[in-house]
Formats: structure tokens, C-alpha cells, sequence
């Protein structure tokens, strides 16, 4: 049985973003631009966990997860750039257990998404280094989409020391691969 995540982000690009990050981890995703198309994909697609933006074009975020959460209960990751107290107030009484700042590391999102979902942690223990290998291949990356419309690859490997890492992708590194 696939883990079902809904996102619900008005930004495309951050959403496309967020939608392919979370694929990558084997997680089988839905992405919604606005509340009303969210509610109606939650019907079919029957999700899990939502990732929810606060501010929607059409409605509140809140909005539409009381509308999903009427039909069936689901996780929730609230996701917003304007933190107040009465967004974390009204988070708590809907029973949202994590929110999350943007702009916040795709790393992040998906260890909570994850964990919510409790799936179990299917990666390799690289002692050496002392992180979580999850790749199925070394090489494996994700597409990323700019603001200015370009593709990259993003890969999720990173360098702890500026001598590791120098041979691997450039992405990898954080060193910058575009041409003035």
C-alpha cells in the first residue's frame, strides 16, 4: 500500500518542487494549486497526509482540511511563510502536530512527512560519515525547477568538509553551476 501525500501549495513552481522531492522518497503524490481543487482531489486521490499551505488564492488552509478531514482522517504538515501565534493557536486545535516556516530545507519536509506516515527507515547507516544513506543508487537525483523557469537536478548528497565532495556533482557541493 503507497503512502499518499497530498500537496497543497499556490506557488507551482515551490509545489512541483515539493511534489517531486517527495516522490523521490518513494511516496506516491497528488499536487493541488488552490483549496477547491484540493478538496475535490482529496476525494478521489484519498490521502494520508496533507502538506498544506496557509494561504491559499480561493480559502485558508485550515478551510481545507476541515473540508478533507469531514469525509476521512489524514496527517497534516502545515506550511507557511507568515508565522503568527494564532496560526500555530488554530494549527493546535486542528490537531496539527508540525509546522514548518518557508523557507524551510526539502530535507525537512520529508523527515517529517515520514515520520508521520511512520515509514520505516529503509536507507543504509554510512558509520563513517554518520548519515542515512537512502538512495537506491548513488547517483539518483530529483528534478528542481527555478523561478526562472529553468531544470536542474538536485541531488541530496552533501558535502561535510570542503575537501569531501570536491569530485562529486556541483549541486552536491553548492558550488555554482550556471554561466553569467
Amino acid at each position: 500500500m503507497a503512502n499518499k501525500v497530498l500537496v497543497v501549495e499556490d506557488e507551482v513552481i515551490l509545489a512541483q518542487n515539493l511534489g517531486n522531492f517527495l516522490e523521490a522518497k518513494c511516496l506516491e503524490v497528488h499536487v493541488s494549486n488552490d483549496g477547491a481543487s484540493a478538496i475535490a482531489a482529496a476525494a478521489s486521490f484519498q490521502p494520508d497526509l496533507i502538506v498544506l499551505d496557509y494561504r491559499l488564492p480561493d480559502m485558508e488552509g485550515f478551510e481545507v482540511l476541515e473540508a478533507i478531514r469531514r469525509d476521512r482522517s489524514c496527517h497534516c504538515v502545515l506550511i507557511t511563510g507568515h508565522p503568527t501565534s494564532q496560526v500555530r493557536d488554530r494549527a493546535a486545535q486542528l490537531g496539527i502536530s508540525h509546522i514548518l516556516f518557508k523557507p524551510f530545507p526539502l530535507a525537512e519536509l520529508a523527515r517529517t512527512v515520514l515520520e508521520l506516515l511512520q515509514v520505516p527507515n529503509q536507507g543504509r547507516v554510512d558509520k563513517q560519515n554518520g548519515f542515512v544513506e537512502r538512495r537506491r543508487v548513488k547517483a539518483e537525483s530529483f528534478p528542481l525547477r527555478l523561478y526562472d523557469g529553468s531544470w536542474v537536478l538536485g541531488d541530496r548528497r552533501q558535502a561535510t568538509s570542503p575537501e569531501q565532495g570536491k569530485d562529486d556533482d556541483p549541486l552536491a557541493s553548492g558550488e555554482n553551476t550556471r554561466k553569467p
